[in-house]
């Protein structure tokens, strides 16, 4: 089918109050029929969310979660409009996700990419635009592709964008809608803040075989000399006897 134009997401927004990527995504599934994709986002919770987003959230609670192991935390305060929805079951379950998908999504650093800062952004462009593999690209078509690159790594800084853990079909964003049909309140996540064991220290890493070989070397080293057995001592020679004086001949010869 044909593209679905401005003018329809247009009507469709000021219709239902949903936001622009909602209502495409509505008429992309309605094949452009307004009257579908309003009856599409009402099931999807995503027309009585829109209807709440203004409304003041200040209740809630701060979830968190250790992953196995203890080597990952995630602290994450999630808000709603009354107390009495923030005890209720389904919104402990809301929380206990978003703190897990948090902690299984390394690169999420903001709630929605609408938080990053604008000079970030106009750096990360300027990395891009002076990257090797877009240099014999022609500069319109450079902009496109820096743009698209930019974009994609926007979403995967963001908590919103993300799709849902526990059912790919739907992004987080999706997933609190949901919930705000179901819990009929404003439902925001505010902050959260992500640990890492030994995040941010700096490692000394060596060679396994180098140190197995440094810590043999050590031992032989270590290792006393082997003592030699004591020579036993040459004794002095025996003095040899004093020969006797040979007999003087006293016999005469006889004359």
């Amino acid at each position: 089918m044909a593209g679905i134009s401005a003018k329809q997401v247009k009507e469709l927004r000021d219709t239902t109050g949903a936001g622009m990527m909602d209502c495409k995504k509505a008429l992309q599934e309605s094949e452009g029929d307004l009257q579908k994709a309003v009856e599409w986002l009402r099931q999807k919770g995503i027309t009585s969310a829109a209807k709440k987003e203004g409304r003041i959230a200040a209740e809630g609670l701060v979830e968190s979660y250790i992953h196995t192991g203890g080597r990952v935390g995630v602290l994450v305060e999630i808000n709603c409009e009354t107390d009495f929805v923030a005890r209720r079951d389904e919104f402990k379950t809301l929380a206990r996700d978003i703190a897990m998908q948090i902690a299984a999504c390394p690169n999420v650093e903001v709630v929605r990419s609408s938080e990053i800062p604008e000079a970030s952004i106009a750096r990360e462009r300027e990395i891009e635009m002076g990257r090797e593999d877009l240099a014999s690209k022609p500069e319109n078509i450079r902009a496109k592709i820096v743009d698209g690159r930019i974009q994609k790594g926007l979403k995967e800084k963001s908590l919103m964008d993300q799709p849902f853990i526990k059912d790919q079909n739907i992004t987080v964003e999706e997933l609190i809608k949901q919930s705000v049909a179901t819990l009929g309140e404003n439902i925001q996540v505010r902050r959260f803040s992500r640990f890492t064991l030994g995040e941010g220290i700096e490692k000394k890493e060596e060679n396994f075989a180098e140190e197995v070989a440094a810590q043999t070397g050590k031992k032989k080293a270590e290792k006393p000399a082997e003592t030699e057995a004591p020579k036993a001592e040459k004794k002095p020679a025996d003095k040899a006897a004093p020969k006797a004086e040979k007999k003087k001949n006293t016999k005469k010869k006889k004359k």
